[in-house]
Order: C-alpha cells, then sequence, then structure tokens
C-alpha cells in the first residue's frame, strides 16, 4: 500500500526535518510557518495538540512528518527511546483528514492498519539477494511486524462533513517512517537516511 507515496513522502519529510535544524528552527515550528495548506497544517496542529510536542531535546526522540496523497491528509508523531542500543517506539499520535466522515470505526481501523504495516517497511522489511536469488523468501525469514513491535497508536479524526470523503487505506502510511527516522535524530543526532531504516539493527551507530 502506498506504493511510490512512502518513498516520496520519506524524502521529502526528511529533508524537510534537516533544513529546519540546520536553520535552528523547531521542526514544528517550521512546518506549520511554510505551509500553504491550511487543511494539512490543521492536521498537523491536531496532532502536535494530541502528542503534546516540546522542541528540543526531551530524554526521548519526537519526530514529526506530514502529507498529502489520493486527496487525504495526515500527520503523524512519533516519541522513540534508546533501550539498552535497541529502538523502542513508545508512542505513535497521527491525526487524518478525508474529508466527510461517514463511517469513524471504519476509519481508525483503516488508519491503525496501515500504521502497523508501515512499521514493517520502516524498520525492518526488505528483500535479501545474493548471487541473484532472494536468500530471505519465507515468512520465517522475511522480518514483519510483531505484536511486541507496536506501541501505543492514537487516531485523531478531522471530520470536514462539507468536503467529498476521500479514502484512508494508504494515505496514512506515508508519515510513519519520516516521523521515526526524525524522532530518531532528535534523540541519537544520527540521520538515517534509507529505508527500512536499519536493516542489521544499528539504530544508533557509534554510540
Amino acid at each position: 500500500r502506498g506504493l511510490a507515496a512512502n518513498a516520496n513522502n520519506f524524502a521529502r519529510e526528511s529533508m524537510i526535518d534537516e533544513l529546519a535544524h540546520a536553520l535552528g528552527l523547531d521542526p514544528l515550528e517550521f512546518r506549520l510557518r511554510n505551509l500553504d495548506d491550511e487543511q494539512l497544517a490543521t492536521v498537523l496542529r491536531t496532532t502536535a495538540e494530541r502528542f503534546g510536542w516540546v522542541g528540543g531535546r526531551t530524554g526521548a526522540g519526537q519526530g514529526v512528518a506530514c502529507g498529502v496523497e489520493k486527496n487525504g491528509r495526515v500527520a503523524t508523531a512519533v516519541e522513540v527511546v534508546d533501550d539498552v542500543g535497541n529502538l523502542r517506539i513508545t508512542r505513535i499520535v497521527t491525526a487524518y483528514e478525508c474529508g466527510a466522515v461517514v463511517n469513524p470505526d471504519t476509519v481508525i481501523n483503516q488508519i491503525e492498519g496501515a500504521t502497523v504495516m508501515a512499521l514493517g517497511g520502516a524498520l525492518f522489511e526488505a528483500i535479501h539477494f545474493s548471487d541473484g536469488v532472494i536468500t530471505n523468501g519465507s515468512l520465517s525469514d522475511y522480518r514483519v511486524p510483531r505484536i511486541n513491535d507496536v506501541p501505543p497508536i492514537e487516531i485523531i479524526l478531522v471530520d470536514r462533513p462539507d468536503l467529498p470523503s476521500a479514502g484512508a487505506g494508504e494515505t496514512p502510511m506515508i508519515a510513519v517512517a519520516p516521523a521515526i527516522a526524525n524522532a530518531i535524530f532528535d534523540l541519537s543526532g544520527h540521520r538515517l537516511r534509507s529505508l527500512p531504516l536499519s536493516s542489521d539493527g544499528s539504530w544508533f551507530p557509534g554510540r
């Protein structure tokens, strides 16, 4: 799900985060200052308020990302900690606007499922080759999210009954990976620029 949108938004939102830090600005403030899409700005503010966004180091890493795809608007904030050298995601908050919400339970279920699926692409999922042969071609070798990989996920729906309904199956995925990467940078000062973010478990190189 999400196809190229996941990779494209990861690149965009990672670079936006880098620009904010290069300018010495809070990443949330930087985004809001430069957004001309008020619908997306509303979703971003909603996420930040529920998350309790605090700029600067807090002992945990905080990252935020947002985006537009298929006429849906999403913003995700993530908190990560260094658990004895291992990455642990402690919280994910996502606000989503897809126009008029017809069935809130269905939309929330779609967002939760998309978020868990996005964790796989962000953290683990990769096909490995050796001499042109796939070496992890079975589900026992191909790492996907497990129950203990999934943190508490909070969803806020931004209902816009004045607008046509859009889907919720793919767009919520696109902000997960960049939000995690930005949170890792906030925690460790190390910028990860490719997906999955760590294929060998080296979340915090040099630490």
